[in-house]
């Protein structure tokens, strides 16, 4: 009987240690909105162009049809597509009246912006960097893009 108390007293204990690390609370929505992924502009070669919450530069391709992303197969494999879990949120210069998503055939959640899918180029690893702006691949040219929405040419 006394190893049980003694064990239900240390259960206890860590209980209340964990919720005093949690803070005591559920999360909150704005806990909740601080985890979404991030859209923000980063200042690079092209000037200031939409990137994602590290900086990695994000463009938008010619040959979608709006919201629709038609790269898929190789081109999705040389320019992978933002692949969300929700909305993300806009920060910094970034504005959130033109961030969204859209539903790609394989049923996964890609970010938008301004009504296009973005997408990273795979060559781009620092942030900032921006290797294949004007580029023509896969049936259509790659562009980054200003917060405004507006593809840089």
């Amino acid at each position: 009987m006394r190893i049980k108390l003694m064990l239900a007293a240390a259960l206890a204990a860590a209980a209340a240690a964990s919720a005093s690390a949690a803070g005591g609370a559920e999360p909150t929505a704005s806990s909740a909105a601080k985890k979404r992924p991030k859209l923000t502009i980063t200042k690079g070669d092209f000037g200031p162009v939409l990137t994602n919450g590290r900086g990695r530069a994000l463009y938008v391709f010619t040959s979608d049809s709006g919201k629709t992303s038609n790269c898929y197969g190789d081109c999705a494999r040389a320019w992978p597509p933002y692949v969300v879990k929700a909305k993300p949120r806009a920060v910094g210069d970034a504005r959130q009246g033109l961030v969204g998503t859209t539903r790609r055939t394989d049923g996964r959640l890609q970010a938008t912006y301004a009504g296009h899918p973005v997408y990273y180029y795979i060559g781009d690893n620092a942030p900032g960097q921006v290797l294949c702006q004007a580029v023509e691949e896969f049936g259509g040219f790659w562009y980054v893009i200003r917060a405004s929405g507006k593809v840089v040419r």
